[in-house]
């Protein structure tokens, strides 16, 4: 990925869980509907899934709830400690959405939470190209992340954020690779996967990519 932020989500890993729960008030409305936003995701995912981003593992928890084989890629040492103290039975693997080691089964679902926005938009590119040769036709990626309708509605949030006093969310706003939902179709579209998005809060968006039959 562009950046390196194994280091953030290593000091990050100890509280995360408070911060998604709403603790940090310029995160409250970031992780509005959290639960919801993962029991949905959990819910669209199907059969053998990679997840990428694991965090401390609240979605692979989830995932597993509902029966889906879960290989699971988390670049952060910290975070595949708090995961692993949830889920000690499951192998969780050092990689992310770019550099991982493809699992010998067929993968169905690709998923992510919260995380996707950690590639620019190239990057982004790259890995669903990577994804389209993963999945069969049929297979699904299905991520939530903050993503924004067009250039001028991401300038207006920073905006918002920035008059409510949330410098380290407006930081974040303009450090990040948070996309727009027009980029992200534009990547699906030429890469033969059919793709909706669902608004979930002011920030995020449940993003659903079907690959197509080869033509």
């Amino acid at each position: 990925m562009a950046q390196d932020f194994n280091s953030l989500f290593d000091e990050w890993s100890s509280t995360y869980d408070e911060t998604v729960a709403g603790d940090d008030p310029e995160y409250i409305e970031v992780f509005r509907n959290y639960k919801n936003i993962l029991e949905e995701v959990a819910m669209k995912a199907s059969g053998n899934v990679i997840e990428f981003g694991v965090g401390t593992g609240n979605l692979t928890k989830r995932l597993i709830k509902y029966g889906n084989a879960v290989y699971g890629f988390e670049p952060s040492d910290g975070m595949r400690k708090m995961a692993k103290e949830k889920l000690p039975n499951i192998e969780l693997i050092k990689g992310d959405f770019l550099t991982f080691p493809i699992p010998p089964k067929t993968i169905e679902s690709i998923v992510s939470t919260y995380a996707f926005h950690h590639l620019t938009d190239i990057e982004k590119e790259i890995a669903i190209k990577h994804y389209k040769d993963i999945l069969h036709s049929g297979g699904k990626i299905i991520f939530a992340d903050t993503v924004f309708t067009n250039e001028e509605a991401k300038t207006d949030m920073i905006k918002e954020v920035e008059r409510k006093g949330f410098h380290r969310l407006a930081n974040d706003l303009k450090t990040e690779y948070y996309t727009t939902i027009p980029v992200l179709h534009k990547i699906f579209e030429s890469n033969n996967f059919s793709s909706t998005f669902t608004k979930k809060n002011d920030f995020v968006w449940l993003i659903e990519a079907t690959k197509e039959e080869e033509t």
